[in-house]
């Protein structure tokens, strides 16, 4: 089992979500940047999906009170063992009462932390993903204690593993044409992919809200069907992305579907900071 000590700020278990329950009106949830947690469970031996702990922005403090192995992706919290400093991307192996402790964000802006067999908290419409009224919790509170498999004599040793390309310093976002796209001008659509747009206070695991377009006339649509990568377009001119915890439905012209690249590199990034769309059409 796993201890937590201090869990730092809106730390959840996620794994890649629910799918086949939209038309209920449940978000698909899941982890924000899937690359980064994908790498961290192929580390540990697990199934790209099994469940991580997600940690944003801070990270916090957790007691392991069995071996295990575990694997640290994403953003750079200054993650230490016992007081050491360890690597990211990197399978660890984890005794007894050793203790995870993280520090100040470097880059990025959320980690992952796989362990052998994954998080074994409740799996509920198919998902281990905390939800705000799908799951009994949102995220983690002091002295919650997390189960995890006891971990197995036979795993492989050998940790040379290819580590992909985690590039959190671009601000390039992959981008497709959205349904409502054809609505908008010749020199709005030339605005959407050359203009910097700053990410605003408003971004959260529902959604990014993006400042820097320019306001308009579009109408408003029948409410339709949305998902992860929706980018909306607001009377007002801001951009709001969908991201992983986002309504199924919505009002807002579609001007956008960003790719599944673009999705894992704007979960890495926060408030103030700039990016473009660049158009893949």
């Amino acid at each position: 089992m796993i201890k937590v000590l201090k869990p730092g700020f809106y730390t959840s278990v996620q794994d890649f979500g629910r799918e086949g329950y939209q038309h209920f009106g449940v978000p698909y949830s899941g982890v924000m940047d899937r690359q980064s947690a994908a790498f961290a469970n192929s580390l540990v031996g697990n199934l790209i999906n099994d469940a991580v702990l997600e940690l944003t922005m801070t990270g916090g403090a957790f007691l392991f009170e069995q071996e295990t192995l575990i694997a640290i992706c994403g953003a750079n919290m200054c993650a230490k063992l016992n007081g050491i400093k360890v690597p990211l991307n990197k399978r660890l192996h984890i005794k007894p009462l050793d203790v995870l402790t993280f520090g100040k964000l470097i880059n990025g802006f959320r980690c992952y932390i796989a362990v052998f067999g994954g998080f074994k908290t409740k799996t509920i419409m198919g998902s281990k993903s905390f939800y705000t009224g799908i799951t009994p919790q949102s995220f983690l509170k002091k002295d919650d204690v997390l189960k995890i498999d006891a971990l197995k004599k036979t795993y492989y040793k050998n940790n040379t593993t290819f580590i992909p390309n985690f590039n959190f310093t671009t601000n390039d976002l992959e981008a497709f044409k959205g349904p409502e796209y054809s609505s908008l001008s010749a020199s709005q659509k030339r605005l959407l992919f050359n203009t910097p747009l700053t990410i605003s206070n408003h971004s959260s695991r529902m959604g990014y809200q993006l400042k820097g377009f320019v306001s308009n006339n579009l109408p408003s649509i029948i409410t339709s069907m949305v998902r992860p990568g929706t980018v909306q377009l607001t009377p007002s001119g801001m951009l709001i992305v969908l991201m992983r915890d986002c309504q199924t439905t919505g009002g807002y012209p579609r001007v956008l579907q960003l790719s599944a690249k673009a999705i894992n590199i704007l979960s890495q990034k926060y408030m103030g900071q700039e990016v473009y769309f660049k158009n893949m059409d």
